[in-house]
């Protein structure tokens, strides 16, 4: 596993961006996207179909991608199936590890101003509002996914690293670590 100071073996054509939920996978696959000419997959609007019901066409989607040559994309649904299709492709992940604080700042602001600018996410979506924020269903508050979720790539990387030993990995422990390699590759 690399750092955000170590150089890379090459530039990646296929690039997967791991996180928890408001870390910013996004927004960094967009960056990347932008620095190396890659075409970004927004992962979350192949899964939501009208009114945040999944799309029966997701994992067909995901393959159709994936066979590309070049794409960043964020490294999500794994419990429906993208590892064994993303991963295999790909050549670097980008494991964004913050703080909890910095997370739990970023997943409060963005939803917080999506549900304020009636941001359209995916098909039709808009933020379900902050009154799920505060639901006591793990499934539908955002708050309580995260805290569920926040160590979940911690655990994973180790058997990422087994079972996919062609990755190169690339740990991003704090936002300004994230600037600096972005830096490095432009």
């Amino acid at each position: 596993m690399l750092s955000s100071d170590d150089p890379l073996p090459s530039r990646p054509d296929r690039v997967l961006i791991a996180g928890v939920t408001g870390s910013g996978k996004t927004t960094l696959a967009r960056r990347v996207g932008d620095v190396w000419g890659l075409r970004h997959v927004e992962i979350d609007g192949l899964f939501h179909g009208p009114d945040w019901t999944p799309r029966p066409s997701f994992l067909d989607d995901v393959r159709a991608f994936a066979t590309e040559d070049r794409w960043v994309t964020e490294w999500q649904y794994t419990s429906k199936g993208t590892d064994a299709i993303l991963a295999p492709r790909a050549q670097l992940v980008l494991w964004i590890d913050y703080p909890y604080r910095v997370v739990r700042t970023r997943l409060v602001r963005r939803t917080v101003s999506r549900h304020v600018r009636r941001t359209e996410l995916w098909n039709g979506n808009t933020e379900r509002g902050l009154a799920k924020m505060f639901s006591r269903d793990p499934e539908e508050n955002i708050l309580l996914w995260q805290s569920r979720t926040l160590r979940k790539w911690r655990e994973r990387m180790p058997d990422v690293e087994t079972r996919f030993p062609h990755l190169t990995i690339v740990r991003l422990g704090h936002p300004r670590e994230t600037e600096r390699w972005l830096r490095a590759q432009a």
